[in-house]
């Protein structure tokens, strides 16, 4: 699957883009995610799959495209 990070998720993953394979839900990729990188435990942030907002629950598949969402504001 393809990983999206934005805003200072970028940093964190040291990219804009990456590819895994494995997790089969979106809670599983955020646990493998935080053990990768364990900074991301310290922010709050979404995941999109599919460009809609996902729970825990929501399935993944080798083709999903997950964005990783930061907290932003707008002015």
């Amino acid at each position: 699957m393809k990983i999206l990070a934005f805003g200072k998720i970028t940093d964190i993953l040291g990219g804009t883009e990456q590819d895994l394979s494995g997790p089969k839900t979106v809670a599983e990729l955020r646990e493998r995610l935080e053990t990768d990188h364990p900074e991301l435990k310290n922010i709050r942030y979404l995941m999109a799959v599919d460009k809609k907002t996902a729970n825990d629950q929501t399935a993944l598949s080798e083709h999903s495209e997950v964005a990783l969402l930061p907290p932003f504001s707008g002015g």
